[in-house]
């Protein structure tokens, strides 16, 4: 049963299998449960895809390429280019940065006030580049109160349209566009940990509960780092 099966699919068989001989259990039909006596395989764990700093650059130059319609007018692709520059920037999730009021934002500290899973307050730095390119969007937008992200309609942005947009701009630079929005919180931690921040301030940034969590970043690098050790060494 096994071959040619990936774990998760033989412990989705199984989860199946085992609720089925348990109501043959409740039913007086059997003795007992036998299949909980087998012993499944160990979760995968994937490791996070993420884009390199070259692609994340590009990426990040796309939307100033675009050129302005009546139907996407100059402020929605400064507004993209804000959305990228501030994922990348503060890691934040897809529904933490929709759900951003200016209020939020304080550029003279040069932070964000965040609200994560289970409404925990936290505070994330965000560097010039993300800041300017917000500047530069709210000028362009007239956004001075409300929420930070807008559509056509000047209503709060939904997560959909991030999503549709940063496929869109993936697609435009030439790269993956199953990248979803997430894997560029995957690029920020990435990024952080190849340039020697601690584990325990990227879970902070993160606003993960538990280092368990962002300790998954540390297999990226440490694959990195055996390549690295492989091609260099003479006696890897």
């Amino acid at each position: 049963m096994k071959a040619g099966k990936a774990r998760a699919s033989i412990r989705v068989v199984f989860s199946a299998l085992r609720s089925f001989y348990q109501f043959l259990v409740i039913r007086n039909i059997l003795d007992t449960n036998i299949i909980k006596l087998i012993d499944l395989p160990k979760a995968e764990k994937s490791l996070p895809k993420f884009l390199t700093v070259k692609q994340m650059e590009t990426l990040l130059e796309n939307p100033r390429s675009v050129e302005p319609t009546k139907q996407a007018p100059v402020w929605m692709a400064a507004r993209d280019e804000a959305i990228l520059e501030l994922f990348y920037s503060s890691g934040i999730r897809l529904s933490e940065l929709t759900s951003l009021d200016v209020r939020d934002l304080d550029p003279i500290s040069e932070t964000v006030r965040v609200f994560g899973k289970g409404a925990r307050e936290r505070i994330c730095p965000v560097g010039q580049p993300a800041l300017e390119a917000i500047s530069r969007y709210r000028s362009l937008a007239n956004v001075h109160a409300g929420p930070l992200f807008i559509n056509k309609s000047r209503q709060r942005l939904s997560s959909r349209s991030v999503w549709l947009a940063i496929k869109k701009y993936l697609q435009a630079a030439g790269l993956p566009a199953d990248l979803s929005p997430h894997k560029l919180r995957h690029t920020f931690a990435t990024h952080l940990l190849d340039g020697g921040a601690d584990l325990r301030s990227v879970q902070t940034l993160l606003g993960h509960a538990s280092l368990s969590t962002t300790q998954v970043y540390t297999h990226v690098t440490t694959e990195r780092l055996k390549r690295a050790y492989g091609s260099a060494h003479p006696r890897a």
